[in-house]
């Protein structure tokens, strides 16, 4: 399978309910690197990388995100790999 890196924008109510660090966990669970973070206008943007498949499988998580969220919406973009992510980190 090939390496991908994929963009996600994520609005709905994503902020304040540990998004950031169950996508942390899931990424991390998939063998991704890259990171999430919050934006200021209340969004949820995450740069994945690895193999399609597992990136894949957290675009899935991400349409529902952990128990307490509300997705409303999940923009994407795919990118080109990078390879220049050691793990997968929450940032500021």
């Amino acid at each position: 399978m090939a390496l991908k890196q994929l963009q996600l924008h994520i609005r709905g109510r994503v902020q304040g309910v540990y998004f950031r660090a169950s996508a942390q966990r899931e990424a991390r669970r998939l063998g991704l690197s890259g990171w999430v973070k919050n934006r200021p206008d209340g969004s949820i943007e995450i740069v994945a990388e690895g193999e399609e498949l597992s990136i894949r499988e957290l675009y899935g998580w991400a349409q529902k995100g952990p128990t307490a969220a509300r997705v409303d919406r999940v923009e994407t973009r795919w990118r080109g790999y990078t390879g220049e992510y050691a793990d997968f980190r929450i940032v500021d």
